[in-house]
């Protein structure tokens, strides 16, 4: 390891084993898209202390040392997993790599932070919970927009009842890229809002059924269309891609009582509808007179704040307290269960599939 300002090699030269108690120190591993964000934030976090970044790339490790000059870094993980004053690894590397490495750093001691999905496939995820919880370490998927101030004013409508029963949620996730080469559009960006759809409703869906289409590389989808179904009779549609002429996050949740836009790029993130449909009573069999209803639009006051920053300070505050964060591995492996309830579903031309009953 190569700890810069002093040249000696050494992660405890920089930062003396002598810290504030119940500090967290934390590796961050990866540099690529996301890497640089959770070394800001944790170098930004008072309740962390960034130790080392590791990367098989060294100009992004001098892009870092020079920005970050009191931060060691390294190219080897082993050196990470093996130093003793490291409390905790947070994982920024290609799903592929997900379990192998937070398996490593689990037996190692180290609590894990892995950036989303949590795991390739369902086994791994589950081989993950187990181990942590064998060695009563935190492991957390990084799933950022359970953190974000609009997504919580939501589910705090829709918690407190005030939206009625939720009868359906419509979202688009779509933009023009980025492409990923190791996975399909439903593993890049289908954990957003099937994480979102799980801590709003707490209920995964019971059945799935999936549509989608490998438009610019063969055989790796760019675009699909992805329908829930979940056992409080809430349905769900999904839509996602990489291929669309402009950006777009925007979901519509539709209630008995109210209905709610949420508009992750507008400056009204969140807009309250006092409207839906009254059924009175029929005076006779066979005889509806419905009547709609179209109330006052309320957009209410979001704070403003970075999920990513206050992600982070969940994983440190897990840490110390051993409370399960709000992005729970329970999560991260329901997540995963959907997304390869989705292949499934498009393995079999599109038939709706039961979600695995694995439970972790």
């Amino acid at each position: 390891m190569r700890a810069n300002g002093n040249g000696n090699g050494h992660v405890n030269d920089v930062f003396p084993l002598v810290r504030m108690p119940q500090t967290p120190r934390v590796a961050v591993v990866g540099l690529g898209y996301w890497g640089p964000n959770l070394v800001r934030n944790l170098h930004e976090l008072p309740d962390a202390e960034l130790s080392v970044v590791c990367d098989m790339r060294e100009d992004a490790l001098e892009a870092i040392a020079r920005r970050y000059p009191a931060v060691a870094t390294t190219t080897s993980f082993d050196e990470v997993i093996a130093d003793p004053a490291i409390d905790a690894v947070a994982l920024a590397t290609p799903v592929s790599t997900h379990y192998p490495l937070a398996m490593q750093a689990l037996d190692a001691g180290k609590h894990v932070f892995i950036e989303k999905p949590l795991a390739a496939s369902t086994d791994e995820a589950h081989d993950l919970l187990e181990r942590a919880r064998e060695r009563d370490l935190v492991l957390m998927p990084g799933h950022t927009f359970l953190y974000s101030p609009p997504v919580n004013t939501i589910r705090d409508l829709i918690t407190s009842g005030e939206l009625g029963d939720i009868y359906f949620i419509s979202t688009s996730r779509v933009n023009l890229g980025l492409h990923q080469s190791d996975v399909s559009v439903a593993w890049d960006l289908g954990p957003h809002d099937f994480s979102i759809l799980r801590y709003w409703l707490d209920e995964t869906p019971r059945h799935v059924s999936a549509l989608s289409r490998s438009c610019v590389i063969p055989n790796m989808p760019d675009v699909a269309f992805i329908n829930l179904e979940f056992p409080s009779g809430t349905i769900a549609h999904v839509e996602l891609s990489w291929l669309a002429p402009s950006k777009l996050r925007r979901t519509t949740i539709v209630g008995s009582k109210k209905m709610v836009v949420y508009d992750d790029t507008s400056n009204e993130p969140v807009r309250v509808f006092d409207s839906g449909v009254n059924l009175p009573n029929p005076e006779s069999f066979g005889e509806y007179r419905l009547s709609y209803r179209t109330g006052d639009i309320v957009s209410p006051n979001v704070p403003a704040a970075e999920p990513l920053f206050l992600e982070l300070g969940d994983f440190c505050s897990a840490i110390r307290t051993g409370e399960t964060p709000r992005s729970s591995a329970q999560i991260g492996l329901d997540v995963v269960r959907i997304i390869e309830s989705v292949d499934a579903s498009l393995d079999a031309d599109g038939a709706r599939v039961g979600i695995s009953d694995l439970v972790g």
